[in-house]
């Protein structure tokens, strides 16, 4: 997925003494498939070092139908991809040729840069399918921005979870409820994937500076209010915080960790803490040399690629 400007989400002006910020996201339709964007709002840039949100889906395709995002380029963060429903096969620059599926993390650093694709797969193709996930970026801090390219995945099995009370908690990235997720992150940050039956409780971790939370599904009530799906939250530091799942129960990402040392410039695919990294990172995908420049094209998806707007 691609930042545009024009996709801002709304951050409604009601005061709510539960929490700092609001934010619904705006819909887009991709053709057939809807994108909900959270993250970068108007008044949140960022919550914790995420930069970007996206809830893509649910979507059903017919046979032959499915997604393809064609090799595009990254500076300045990592990208997170995470499944409910459906499949991705990843490649990357890195060499890295890898299918996703719910419940499994990828993660790709991007640093000085990388580039990418996410595609339907050509089994998936051979039947129907569905996709529903959210796709996010950390925002990279500035000692990390000219690292190398690498990337991870990590199957459902070795990511913590917790099943107790009514709840079923499982932790993509760093820490959080007494659990350490095995990707390699850069700054004190958790992200988990949480699911409630209906009137259980979860308590948000009070040790991060800064906390979210995303109704997926369903709906939470936080000191009587209630925010339905579609929703995401941001909290004050430091307050104390307990979601209660509605009737349907819900399905949550909540997510934060340690602000970074400012804002950043975001442009397209790009991230940074400068407008000339931005600069410079655009002139190299301009001019598209493959071979001797900045950026490669994926080994294996190397037969097309998404322009510079």
């Amino acid at each position: 997925m691609s930042w545009n400007p024009t996709q801002n989400p709304e951050c409604p002006l009601d005061s709510l003494d539960s929490i700092e910020t609001l934010i619904i996201p705006r819909a887009r339709d991709l053709g057939g498939f809807e994108v909900r964007r959270a993250l970068p709002a108007p008044k949140r840039q960022m919550v914790g070092p995420f930069i970007f949100f996206d809830q893509m889906g649910p979507a059903e395709f017919l046979t032959g139908g499915g997604i393809d995002v064609r090799p595009h380029p990254h500076i300045g963060l990592a990208t997170v991809t995470y499944l409910y429903k459906g499949e991705f096969h990843h490649r990357d620059s890195t060499g890295a040729d890898q299918m996703v599926y719910p419940g499994e993390v990828n993660w790709m650093i991007a640093g000085n840069g990388v580039t990418h694709s996410e595609r339907t797969s050509d089994e998936m193709r051979t039947r129907p399918g569905s996709l529903f996930g959210i796709q996010t970026w950390v925002a990279l801090p500035e000692h990390a921005e000219d690292s190398d390219a690498s990337f991870e995945h990590h199957g459902r099995e070795a990511l913590p979870f917790i099943d107790e009370g009514g709840k079923q908690v499982r932790l993509i990235l760093g820490s959080a409820y007494g659990a350490t997720a095995p990707v390699k992150t850069f700054t004190e940050t958790f992200y988990a994937d949480a699911v409630l039956a209906a009137g259980a409780k979860l308590p948000l971790p009070d040790n991060h500076e800064d906390r979210g939370v995303y109704v997926s599904e369903g709906s939470v009530t936080i000191a009587g209010d209630t925010f339905e799906a579609g929703r995401m939250m941001v909290f004050r530091p430091g307050d104390r915080i307990t979601l209660t799942a509605g009737e349907r129960g819900a399905r949550l990402m909540v997510l934060g960790g340690e602000t970074l040392n400012g804002p950043r410039y975001i442009s397209w695919n790009f991230v940074a803490s400068s407008q000339e990294r931005i600069d410079a990172a655009k002139e190299a995908w301009r001019q598209g040399d493959w071979a001797h420049g900045r950026f490669q094209l994926p080994p294996g998806d190397d037969a097309e690629f998404i322009p510079l707007p």
